[in-house]
């Protein structure tokens, strides 16, 4: 893998950096499943369940709406990659960056959609997770998911796991560390469940906010390689 050393480097991979990311996937997950329609912008496998449920009922329209965000993340997901392979060599901006400011600007159009846009909205949304989940995947050089959990739990009980048969401090480290990550995301999506109540579809603006302070902690300079790949 490319790595890239500059007089500074930046904070894609911190912990900080995660934490604003993991609150912003949880809070992602609750809008598109309360505010537009049940369906989920980050677990694409619960979109695969009630897909599949609902073509094998005949209820063709129904199962469309669980498609049409599956499909927007695999665009997401291609598009982050696109945009890794054009700007990673950049020295004024980190390609991670780019895709940090991608995503407000789509999160920002997504809370002025009315409900009758909500497929578009949920696409949007999820086009938006992917190219979060396919950016950002590390801290302090562990693979980690910001939208989702179920990798963070496997990877955090098997640290535990080889923590209490070796007795590595830096296995109890990264197990804290995933631990600490599930917990944010719960928080970001049960502090969000309530938020909507007030603000509905504009709740999605909190996003925003969350992934400008990541694009401005990019910023910050790190002593450290930098991990461009």
């Amino acid at each position: 893998m490319n790595k890239m050393v500059s007089s500074g480097g930046q904070m894609s991979d911190s912990m900080l950096t995660m934490v604003c990311l993991t609150l912003s996937g949880g809070l992602q997950d609750a809008y598109s499943y309360f505010v537009r329609g049940k369906v989920f912008a980050n677990a694409q496998t619960g979109n695969v369940v009630l897909m599949s449920q609902h073509l094998f009922a005949g209820e063709w329209a129904d199962s469309l709406r669980y498609l049409i965000p599956l499909t927007a993340f695999v665009c997401g997901v291609f598009a982050a990659e696109e945009i890794r392979g054009r700007f990673w060599n950049l020295e004024a901006v980190h390609w991670r960056q780019i895709v940090a400011v991608t995503e407000i600007i789509l999160l920002f159009c997504v809370g002025l959609l009315p409900h009758s846009m909500d497929s578009a909205a949920n696409a949007i949304t999820s086009f938006a997770c992917a190219m979060q989940v396919q950016a950002f995947r590390k801290v302090d050089g562990y693979a980690v998911a910001s939208t989702m959990c179920i990798g963070n739990m496997r990877s955090g009980v098997e640290a535990l796991s080889r923590y209490r048969r070796t007795g590595e401090r830096e296995m109890l480290r990264k197990a804290t560390e995933y631990i600490g990550v599930i917990l944010v995301f719960a928080l970001g999506a049960g502090a969000g469940s309530r938020l909507l109540l007030l603000w509905g579809r504009q709740t999605i603006w909190i996003n925003c906010v969350l992934l400008l302070f990541t694009v401005l902690l990019m910023m910050i300079p790190e002593n450290e390689k930098e991990e461009k790949m």
